[in-house]
């Protein structure tokens, strides 16, 4: 039988009113226990995942900050693999960017037979609600931004990404738009976006339109050549859509690609997380 690996695991918990103490897990720090715990720089070491499902976060707080808790997840990320072996930097990340809303409970030992494996049990048990029967399958850009966290995370290197990169970075104050995610394994910075082209394409000519502004931004902040990469949902036989709705998928992908954008469906994101575990030396 494979020997256990000791491990130690501590829960992020989202807390909107500390007076009530109510409070819901959003989040898992996983690490191996021990002093026979490898070099802190591998990405193994320690990992943390959050929830992909905030329902449960809307229903106790409506006005909670999906994006910054969302975000919250890359940077402990960060300071796992600056600090593997002690969680207290992540207890100072905590109290210092959201005060006593976010918080982590005291270790709890664990013995897993391997860190992914325990990650998802830990997941299942204490973070993600329970499946009901009949569930509100997600669509449009949820459903291709879910997708590709998914396939990031497959390929371990979800934790090394940047992720709702403000476009106003490269641009100009004030531009609301927020890139997926994107990393930077060279002279060149990858940038990934869902755009949904079922409903309308407004989405694509956004982006259209504010790609040759981060081009110009990134080399301008950067000093590095961007490559903008739209996923969208795989263009559907042609007797299952009407004319209309095959002009518009059509116009969208055109739009974009007229811009440099390079343009993958779902079904390529296997490949381009494969491209990204190679790239980033996972």
């Amino acid at each position: 039988m494979k020997e256990r690996l000791p491990c130690e695991f501590f829960l992020i918990r989202y807390v909107p009113d500390v007076v009530k103490g109510e409070f819901t897990n959003i989040g898992v720090v996983l690490r191996e226990a021990g002093d026979g715990a490898p070099d802190a720089a591998s990405p193994e070491h320690a990992v943390v995942r959050f929830t992909r499902d905030w329902s449960r976060v809307r229903c106790m707080d409506a006005d909670a900050d999906i994006g910054l808790l969302e975000a919250l997840e890359g940077e402990i990320a960060e300071r796992l693999r600056m600090s593997a072996t002690d969680p207290k930097p992540v207890l100072a990340l905590l109290e210092d960017t959201l005060s006593n809303s976010v918080q982590i409970s005291p270790p709890r030992a664990s013995l897993a037979e391997s860190m992914a494996a325990e990650m998802e049990q830990l997941m299942r048990m204490y973070v993600e609600p329970l499946k009901v029967k009949i569930s509100r399958q997600r669509t449009g850009r949820a459903a291709i931004a879910g997708a590709m966290r998914t396939e990031f995370e497959r390929a371990g290197v979800w934790g090394l990404m940047r992720k709702r990169i403000a476009a106003s970075l490269y641009t100009r104050p004030g531009d609301p738009m927020k890139i997926d995610c994107g990393y930077r394994p060279n002279g060149v910075i990858r940038m990934f976006q869902a755009v949904s082209l079922e409903g309308d394409v407004e989405a694509a000519k956004g982006l259209a339109y504010s790609a040759p502004q981060l081009r110009e931004g990134v080399l301008r902040v950067e000093s590095a050549k961007l490559e903008l990469t739209a996923v969208v949902e795989p263009l559907r036989s042609v007797s299952d859509i009407e004319d209309e709705a095959m002009e518009r998928y059509r116009f969208g992908v055109e739009a974009m690609e007229r811009q440099e954008i390079r343009v993958v469906t779902v079904s390529d994101l296997a490949r381009v997380a494969e491209t990204a575990r190679v790239e980033l030396r996972v």
